[in-house]
């Protein structure tokens, strides 16, 4: 069950940073951080 837990946030997390990328490179940290968190609750969802 551990590693399933693990293995969820794992792929939360990445969702995040996928979503965040686009905006962070072009130095939008605040959009950046809106798309990371509305794909953290949709992949929690």
């Amino acid at each position: 069950m551990e590693s399933t837990l693990g293995l969820e946030i794992i792929e939360v997390v990445e969702q995040a940073a996928i979503a965040s990328a686009r905006w962070m490179g072009k130095g939008e940290k605040d959009i950046a951080d809106e798309v990371a968190v509305e794909a953290m609750r949709s992949r929690m969802a």
